[in-house]
């Protein structure tokens, strides 16, 4: 007897408490990052309060049920939002299925559209040079926003990889960060030797003036001496572009594709760029080499003599 069949029948199980069962498997058993997720939760309850307008219960919901959901986001969410809903309602249907808890999957015929990928923003060497030397060095904050860009740019890391950082995860004599990834994936990334000195100064003068005495095992404090949220770095991060002179959309997310497509650009090997990314395919680090063709076309257009 399956586990679902054990616990409980489909009449005494909703769709609420399905997806709440859906949701559990995702975490524990597939170990998915808490940012996918949170996103799926969204999509289910979306789904929940379609199939709830309509009265329908998840043993009557049909082919036909599903296309029209499918319709209906269409008019109000762009076409990346779309498949990744489909992709949550066609998972959850499929463990449902797998569970014993429906007999025919609704979703079995069901194309995920592909979602258009747009190339990544960049910025230039000379951009990434001017960012880097905006934070003053005079202060223990300007100390920590220089080694945090440092090694935002050195290492590629997503922004809560950075600012969740303990002092425990970098070793400076061997000069690399451990951190944590998506889906709790443990990875080692090298950094230069720019990114270990401005960490080291900030660790010899700038974090203690930042810790106030305190005992955080975080790497990044603010200036409460509190650990630095995602939230925090972001505001900082535009205040350093702007003051840079740097008209382009600037996040650390665009620092991190920056880290990577400047890497291919430099002959770096695609498989060494994903493993330091923590992508999981290595069809996502791809889309660094439509950046780096891009790039040459508009070099070849702009300076040849018949473009």
């Amino acid at each position: 007897m399956s586990r679902a069949r054990a616990s409980g029948t489909i009449g005494d199980m909703g769709m609420d408490i399905l997806a709440d069962r859906f949701i559990n498997y995702l975490r524990i058993e597939k170990g998915l990052a808490d940012n996918t997720i949170a996103a799926y939760s969204r999509d289910l309850a979306r789904f929940s309060r379609f199939l709830k307008a309509r009265r329908l219960s998840v043993p009557d919901v049909s082919e036909a049920h599903v296309s029209e959901h499918v319709t209906l986001l269409g008019r109000s969410l762009a076409p990346a939002s779309v498949a990744r809903n489909i992709s949550a309602i066609k998972t959850f249907f499929r463990f449902l299925a797998r569970e014993g808890i429906i007999g025919t999957n609704p979703c079995r015929f069901l194309d995920s559209p592909r979602a258009r990928r747009r190339l990544p923003h960049v910025l230039s060497l000379e951009e990434v040079n001017r960012l880097l030397s905006r934070p003053d060095p005079a202060t223990p904050a300007g100390r920590r926003d220089r080694a945090m860009l440092e090694l935002l740019y050195a290492t590629g890391l997503r922004v809560s990889e950075l600012v969740g950082l303990k002092t425990t995860n970098v070793n400076l004599e061997a000069g690399y960060v451990k951190t944590m990834g998506k889906g709790s994936k443990e990875r080692l990334v090298p950094m230069g030797e720019a990114a270990r000195q401005a960490i080291l100064e900030y660790l010899s003068s700038g974090r203690p003036a930042l810790a106030k005495g305190g005992d955080s095992p975080c790497l990044f404090l603010n200036m409460r001496g509190r650990p630095l949220t995602r939230q925090g770095f972001w505001k900082l991060i535009k205040g350093h572009g702007r003051a840079a002179g740097i008209r382009k959309r600037i996040s650390p997310h665009i620092i991190r594709h920056s880290f990577a497509s400047h890497l291919l650009d430099a002959g770096a090997d695609l498989r060494a760029v994903q493993v330091m990314l923590g992508h999981a395919d290595i069809a996502t680090t791809q889309i660094y080499t439509h950046v780096t063709r891009e790039r040459l076309k508009e070099v070849h257009e702009r300076c040849h003599p018949r473009p």
